[in-house]
């Protein structure tokens, strides 16, 4: 299978090439030249496998330059009961009759970005092989949280490789930020952005599309390329876990092959529930795609008009994950609506950074709306849902997943649909311990207690051991605390490099 960008479809590498490169020399992110089939009969054999096989089924359909071995290597080391504690990889938990919570954060940064970024390393490490590149790749990542600290985990000290994480300063919760400025690893370089997530992601943006600065890196024996989910190397195994979650629906009789379910997703930069739709077209019974945002409620209201309009008011929630006004793989979802047209994606996207929004056609409006429903949640509203979640059915969940399970309820209500439905939970409660716990029993309750007392507590409400990853920060060093500019990225990370 070859690779196209959506900016330039003449462009056609591989998968090798696409996971390599990250990002095209235009802006475009790659997409495949097709989608592969998924037949309701595999689907049914799905039922019969663990999640490694599941993996092996459908990444084998879109990596169809990596040998079975290479694959079955990158995927094996990948998903292990030992980094994940668990062998289901990605369990679905019955809530009710109607409501089923996809457990994405059993891995070892606790966030459902483990799923991509246990595999990604070894992705990329086999494509540069594959590819016979000699440059050490220098791995850039804008992080709104859960993706730094998954992907610093995922490359430390994997040989070829460098990471630099940016993160914006004020913009993620306590525990994240320990988990990144304690990271070790010889390999790793983490900085915070005066500024927001959006901001962070544009200093990434800038530097890929710098010709210059890119020669200076060649010179030094360095190539780029990214984590963040424009990779096509970390959308990609997001694909998986939708398939695996209907697989275990079937083996545990909730639902028979063929029926249809929806997906619920919270979601800020686009690519998990993109993996979804991806899934849908490959041939997964979805009935409904709903798309559940924070107050930056920039994807409800396109949703909602077609008109996508990033100049707005931004606002820093107990969400901050979903911190986000630029949903980059917003464009992969507009190629494929598009059907590839090139020239109508580039004028979107030019529109988009100058202007700082785009409108769509109405039939691409009538499209979308059709696939998706959309919703947001204020804080208010998240915290009710974490609540109300605990009380019903003793299940305690993190603040993105509470404004994924308020927007399903808004929708359901509204459209009387019952069938059955997957929530995505992207994060453990631990993450956003305050939070959640503020959410339960006040804010007096957290008074004074710092992140540790506050894992204990919440440990104790929830029925829940503390994940390790979380618990051993307490003894850790912060080792990082470089504060810069987005006009200052660029040198932060010749600084790391030892090239400026």
């Amino acid at each position: 299978m070859q690779y196209k960008s959506t900016r330039n479809s003449k462009i056609s590498i591989t998968s090798a090439q696409a996971i390599k490169q990250g990002l095209s020399v235009e802006g475009g992110l790659f997409v495949p030249e097709e989608l592969p089939v998924v037949t309701s009969e595999e689907i049914a054999s799905f039922a019969g496998m663990d999640y490694r096989g599941r993996a092996y089924a459908i990444l084998s359909k879109f990596l169809t330059d990596f040998t079975k071995e290479e694959l079955e290597n990158c995927i094996n080391s990948a998903y292990t009961k030992a980094k994940f504690e668990t062998d289901n990889i990605a369990p679905v938990y019955k809530l009710n009759d109607k409501e089923y919570i996809l457990e994405l954060w059993h891995g070892p940064t606790c966030a459902f970005k483990d799923m991509a970024l246990q595999i990604l390393p070894h992705l990329l490490t086999t494509s540069m092989k594959k590819t016979n590149e000699e440059s050490e790749v220098v791995i850039l990542v804008a992080t709104s949280g859960d993706t730094g600290k998954a992907a610093l985990e995922g490359f430390r000290d994997v040989r070829g490789t460098r990471i630099v994480v940016f993160y914006p300063e004020n913009g993620v919760s306590e525990i994240q930020k320990l988990q990144m400025v304690t990271q070790e690893g010889d390999n790793v370089g983490v900085a915070a952005v005066a500024g927001n997530f959006d901001d962070a992601q544009n200093g990434v943006k800038k530097i890929f599309t710098d010709d210059e600065y890119k020669a200076q890196l060649a010179e030094n024996g360095y190539k780029l390329s990214s984590a963040n989910s424009i990779n096509w190397g970390r959308l990609v195994p997001q694909i998986v876990y939708y398939f695996s979650a209907y697989a275990d629906m079937l083996a545990g009789n909730e639902i028979k092959n063929g029926d249809k379910i929806n997906i619920v997703v919270p979601t800020g930069n686009f690519g998990n529930i993109l993996a979804a739709y991806y899934a849908k077209k490959m041939g997964l019974p979805v009935n409904k795609f709903i798309c559940a945002s924070n107050k930056n409620n920039v994807l409800t209201d396109f949703i909602k008009t077609g008109e996508y309009n990033k100049n707005r008011d931004f606002y820093t929630t107990i969400s901050p994950s979903m911190d986000i006004l630029i949903s980059s793989n917003l464009e992969r979802l507009l190629s494929d609506l598009f059907d590839g047209n090139d020239e109508e994606i580039s004028k979107l996207m030019k529109a988009l950074n100058t202007e700082g929004k785009y409108q769509v056609p109405e039939e691409i409006r009538a499209k979308i709306s059709d696939l998706f429903y959309a919703g947001c949640a204020d804080d208010d509203e998240t915290m009710q849902a974490i609540k109300a979640c605990q009380e019903e059915y003793g299940y305690v969940i993190d603040t993105h997943t509470a404004v994924a399970k308020s927007v399903y309820a808004e929708y359901a209500k509204s459209t009387g649909d019952k069938t059955k439905t997957v929530i995505a939970s992207t994060a453990s409660p631990f993450k956003f311990n305050q939070s959640v716990l503020i959410a339960l029993n006040g804010y007096e309750f957290v008074t004074g207690k710092d992140e540790f007392t506050l894992l204990d507590e919440l440990s104790d409400i929830s029925g829940l051991d503390i994940p390790t990853s979380l618990a051993d920060l307490k003894n850790k060093m912060r080792l990082f605390n470089v504060v810069c500019e987005k006009e200052q990225m660029s040198s932060v990370v010749g600084e790391f490099l030892d090239i400026n």
